[in-house]
This record gives C-alpha cells, sequence and structure tokens, in this order.
C-alpha cells in the first residue's frame, strides 16, 4: 500500500487538516474493494451524479444514507430461495457492499433511482446566499451585492 506523505503541506496551510485526514482515509479504506464499480460525474458546475453498478439488486435491498458531507451506500445480500435446480455456475455477484462518498459542504442528494442494473443518485451544491462572495463597498459607498460570474455578466448586460 502506498501512503502519502502530506507533512510539507500540513506546515504550510492552516485549516487543512479536515482535508489531508480524509485524503489519508480514503487511501486506507478503499484500497483492494473495487465492488460495485461505479462512476462519478459532473454535470453542471452544481450538479453531480454518482452511477453504481448494482446488477441483481433491489431496490429494497439497497439503502442509501446521507448525513453531513458523507453518502453511504449499502447493499444487503438476498437469499436465493427462489432459484430452482443445482447452480453449475455463479458469476453474477450477490454479495453484500458497503460504499462510502464524502461530500463537499452544501452538496446533498437530490434524487436516487434504480434501472437496468444501475443505480443513479443526482447530487446538487446549494450554497446559502449569506455563503456567496460579497462586493464590499469601501466608505460606505454602495450597498452590498452578490458578486456574479464573468459569464453571467455577459448574458446580463445583452
Amino acid at each position: 500500500m502506498s501512503r502519502f506523505d502530506f507533512t510539507p503541506y500540513r506546515r504550510s496551510t492552516v485549516g487543512f487538516d479536515r482535508l489531508f485526514d480524509l485524503l489519508e482515509n480514503q487511501a486506507r479504506t478503499n484500497a483492494g474493494d473495487n465492488y460495485p464499480p461505479f462512476n462519478i460525474q459532473r454535470r453542471d458546475e452544481d450538479q453531480y451524479r454518482i452511477t453504481l453498478a448494482v446488477a441483481g439488486f433491489k431496490p429494497a435491498d439497497i439503502d442509501i444514507t446521507a448525513q453531513q458531507n458523507l453518502l453511504t451506500i449499502q447493499g444487503k445480500k438476498r437469499d436465493e430461495d427462489g432459484t430452482e435446480g443445482d447452480m453449475l455456475h455463479i458469476g453474477i455477484a450477490n454479495r453484500g457492499f458497503e460504499r462510502r462518498f464524502e461530500l463537499a459542504d452544501y452538496v446533498r442528494v437530490a434524487k436516487a433511482d434504480l434501472e437496468d442494473g444501475l443505480l443513479v443518485i443526482d447530487l446538487i451544491r446549494e450554497v446559502p446566499e449569506a455563503m456567496k462572495p460579497k462586493k464590499i463597498a469601501v466608505n460606505g459607498q454602495a450597498s452590498l451585492e452578490v458578486v456574479k460570474d464573468s459569464g453571467s455578466e455577459d448574458a446580463d448586460a445583452a
């Protein structure tokens, strides 16, 4: 197992301890377990999608828990009572799993769908208005206003 040494970065930064701890913990806990396979997609500036390949699982077999900054997906193994005859080969994984994703601040789960063996979880980042950057007037010359992206200023001017 490779270990990352963040000591030089820890010496020159303040307040990033949680980030370095998160990176070290992820390297430690996710070593070797790749089941179920998944994709993470950025769909827009504030929209993300996680897709897990969970063939053979039904919605009742999957438990999704969203806590502050943590998304946990668990698949519970089912007993195959309805199978007739003897299985000669089992190639479809039907084992339980737990997959964890650390979420950034203000990221919430918008929805989750299971279709065609793929569990799709849509995430959205909603930064509260009070946390958005604001222009500060010097000597009280003008009121405060929310800073806009340069792309949206061009659209507003048109």
